[in-house]
């Protein structure tokens, strides 16, 4: 596969080939799908009562009480209300930790100058109970729908424009 071998040429020049192996090998790894409850619509408790309902096997994130590691098929979140309404947010832990570290009050002043698709700015909009003052940027006119989308799907009581006008 020729992706692969340029793949491995490059990590090779950089590290060992047993470090080079692991790497690829986790990469390989189908990673657990993960979630953000929206506390703004719903709790983490009537979100958990839907999955227990519904067979959906979660674990609750060790960093951020509103973050779930399905442990199961994710394919019926999808299906679910609560997901069409934007009451959980598919989001991986690793994107959910910026807004978890800025960890904004209700006071502040944040700008997102690449926020497609929104999951962070949803985040702090969450985390500062809809109350910072969030400019959230997108250049590209497609990913800016995508980003008012979501935001309103969200619950997010602002306006949403673009910054300028897209390509």
């Amino acid at each position: 596969m020729i992706f692969t071998d340029f793949f491995r040429n490059k990590l090779m020049e950089f590290y060992n080939e047993e470090e080079t192996e692991k790497i690829i090998n986790g990469s390989l790894i189908k990673r657990k799908t993960t979630l953000r409850v929206n506390t703004l619509k719903t709790s983490v408790e009537s979100v958990a009562k839907v999955f227990d309902d519904n067979e959906i096997v979660y674990k609750h994130s060790p960093f951020s009480h509103t973050a779930l590691i399905i442990e199961n098929d994710n394919d019926k979140i999808r299906a679910l209300e609560l997901y069409g309404n934007g009451e959980i947010y598919l989001q991986s832990l690793s994107s959910q930790l910026p807004a978890l570290i800025l960890n904004p009050n209700q006071s502040c002043d944040v700008l997102d100058m690449c926020a497609a698709p929104g999951g962070k700015t949803t985040q702090l909009a969450m985390l500062s109970n809809n109350k910072c003052n969030i400019t959230a940027c997108e250049m590209n006119r497609n990913r800016a729908e995508r980003l008012k989308f979501n935001l309103q799907k969200a619950g997010w009581r602002s306006s949403v424009r673009r910054c300028r006008e897209g390509r």
